[in-house]
């Protein structure tokens, strides 16, 4: 069972999550609905774990397959259900952009096998009906 702990630190909705390794973030709601810029919005949280997530995994496969991994950059574009609550992610758009003597279509099959097979964050969005998009660009 993991264990976190999440306590408020800063004015009304500034909040400081530790996980049981003591690694520690913040985390803040919007101006608009009264956060004060203390730290990371909830679900761009989820956006993130879902980079870092995929990111472990791609570079994980890449090197097994004796591919040399200079650079890693991945960008995520999210879109949540308007005028709903909750608002769940409905779309993820990513971009992982890798950079060195790496075969593109190991490249491109690393990314799928993480997506659709071993990412535990996209396997909880997708679970939550979010659609997953991605492409891969390699710089060399």
């Amino acid at each position: 069972m993991a264990h976190v702990e999440v306590i408020r630190t800063s004015n009304d909705f500034g909040f400081e999550g530790t996980d049981a390794y003591g690694h520690m973030v913040r985390m803040d709601s919007s101006l608009e609905s009264g956060g004060h810029e203390y730290g990371i919005r909830p679900m761009q949280m989820l956006l993130l774990g879902l980079g870092a997530c995929s990111g472990i995994d791609i570079i994980s496969i890449l090197k097994k397959q004796k591919q040399v991994v200079e650079g890693f950059r991945m960008t995520i574009d999210g879109e949540r259900e308007p005028g709903k609550h909750p608002s769940l992610w409905k779309k993820i758009h990513l971009v992982f952009e890798l950079k060195g003597s790496i075969d593109p279509e190991k490249a491109k099959r690393a990314c799928a096998l993480s997506i659709d097979k071993y990412c535990s964050v996209s396997a909880t969005l997708m679970g939550a009906g979010c659609k997953i998009q991605w492409e891969t660009k390699i710089i060399s």
